[in-house]
């Protein structure tokens, strides 16, 4: 049976995947193709989907741009519904004939929008609502064949639909979580306009997984990344299921775990049926990143001498690949396609050295968001102490060190961090939450311990929602557990004077501070 699907068209905006993302949160396939995707491509993809719906993403770039990305206007011959989004939203006007224009005041952030119409993609909305903007050009002009279905203070057409084909565009973002009922419009045009049903689930992909594992490698040997997290641990054990005891799972202990952390990898994996190799790296990985203050030069670092330990030891067991829990969001983020920003390096996509001495790196989970590995996860039977572990760098506490990594600043930051999990998690709080931790700051500021002066670190304190990573909002903890914490931390550790919380959500911010 064809699964459902809505094709995303990628002109290189931040939340591409997210939109994608939330399409699958309704049990909806979708998959994200280049902006130049022609219809005989389109085409070729209903051999294996029931195309529904065609969305347009944001991007960076402005329509009157000479290299701006653009799409084949044949698509728009196929008589699919197509949704646009800001940039998206902007070029379906260009291309017939509407003005775009450069904003007097730009808008970025929550605004209040005025619904005109709430009809089709607006259809139950109220009359104002809460999105989340993020542009500069606007539609100032449509042809006649389109109306306009709302408007905001500063852009006089923030949604439109064609009058007779299913086009619409919404200059806004209904993918990020800060824009109210985003997930309404979204469905509004998931459901009620290309009429898709609901019949896509992230593990049924399982069986079809290990077998695109068993066809590239055949019976060669294979190691993999594993770092005891989700992801990593999802991919082993898919892993060990194609390839049995020809895969060596390795786990270098780079000195920037957290506290107890590699002793209960090691516990853990001993248990499981498969090679298991545990390294002990951690006077490898400080001496390379003595005197390095740069997080983007952080990042290369670690991911090259993770890179080296694993070419070292598939030498010695004969393996010729090396298989990674890289997930969607990791891709993202390093800048993997080709009209997207980078925002920040992963270790293991673009931190990754050009030379590598393997055949290919295999990424079995790299369409896969975080709660979709989860998923997975559970469906493998994995012990809810790794599928509910919340996600940790792979770089680790290296990258909640702004400025050099010192062993005093990683027995600090190590401290602080077991601090804030063990008061988070003895209030059961952490079920709810996506991440909690602890940042050393470069700041020093004076205090005053035991009637002398003190001058110490500053220490962050990082909390937040999220369901895929992608967006995230900080959590209002309650100020009597946030004193809990902040005393705790300048009691225990004589190094640190000031406890400060980031009140800052994703966007504007990452949730790592590095």
């Amino acid at each position: 049976m064809k699964l459902d699907a809505i094709i995303v068209f990628d002109f290189g905006g931040q939340y591409c995947h997210l939109i994608r993302r939330r399409i699958r949160e309704q049990k909806v396939y979708s998959e994200i193709v280049t902006c130049d995707t022609s219809p005989g491509q389109i085409e070729i993809l209903r051999n294996k989907f029931n195309i529904k719906g065609i969305i347009f993403s944001g991007g960076p770039s402005s329509v009157y741009d000479f290299d701006s990305p653009k799409f084949n206007l044949k698509i728009l011959d196929l008589n699919i519904p197509i949704l646009g989004l800001c940039y998206g939203h902007q070029l379906i006007a260009f291309n017939f004939g509407g003005k775009i224009a450069l904003g007097k005041k730009k808008e970025y952030g929550i605004t209040q929008v005025i619904i005109d119409k709430p009809a089709d993609i607006l259809s139950g909305l109220k009359k104002e609502e809460k999105v989340w903007m993020s542009h500069g050009d606007k539609v100032c002009n449509l042809p006649s064949e389109f109306e306009v279905l709302a408007h905001t203070e500063n852009c006089p057409i923030a949604a439109f639909r064609h009058k007779e084909k299913p086009l619409y565009g919404i200059q806004w973002h209904p993918e990020v979580i800060h824009t109210e009922n985003g997930m309404k419009m979204l469905c509004n045009f998931i459901f009620k306009i290309c009429k898709c049903k609901a019949n896509w689930k992230a593990e049924a992909f399982i069986e079809d997984i290990i077998e695109k594992i068993k066809q590239i490698v055949d019976k060669e040997k294979v190691i993999v990344a594993l770092s005891g997290g989700i992801d990593s641990t999802t991919a082993t054990i898919l892993a060990s299921k194609a390839l049995e005891k020809n895969l060596y799972a390795i786990f270098v202990d780079h000195g920037f775990m957290r506290d107890g952390e590699p002793e209960f990898i090691s516990n853990t994996f001993k248990k499981f049926d498969i090679n298991f190799i545990s390294v002990e790296a951690k006077k490898r990985f400080l001496e390379e990143l003595k005197g390095i203050t740069d997080p983007e030069e952080k990042r290369r670092i670690i991911g090259k001498e993770f890179i080296r330990i694993f070419e070292k030891i598939a030498k010695k067991v004969g393996a010729q690949y090396l298989l990674q829990g890289t997930i969607y969001p990791d891709r993202i983020e390093s800048g993997f396609r080709k009209h997207s920003d980078k925002i920040k390096t992963h270790h293991n996509v673009a931190g990754l050295p050009t030379k590598i001495k393997f055949k290919k790196i295999i990424e079995p989970l790299k369409d896969f968001y975080k709660d979709e590995v989860r998923d997975i996860a559970k469906k493998l039977g994995l012990p809810k102490e790794i599928t509910l572990r919340q996600p940790f760098p792979g770089p680790g506490l290296a990258v909640r060190i702004v400025g050099e990594v010192t062993p005093e600043k990683i027995r600090v930051v190590k401290k602080a961090d077991k601090i804030v999990r063990e008061e988070i998690e003895k209030r059961n709080l952490n079920e709810n939450l996506w991440q909690y931790f602890a940042i050393l700051t470069d700041t020093k500021s004076t205090g005053v311990k035991g009637d002398a002066r003190a001058y110490g670190y500053t220490v962050a304190i990082r909390v937040v929602e999220s369901k895929e990573a992608m967006t995230a909002s900080f959590t209002r903890v309650s100020y009597d557990i946030l004193e809990e914490i902040s005393t705790n931390i300048t009691n225990e550790i004589p190094e640190v004077t000031r406890v400060v919380y980031d009140i800052t959500h994703k966007p504007p911010a990452t949730i790592e501070w590095e």
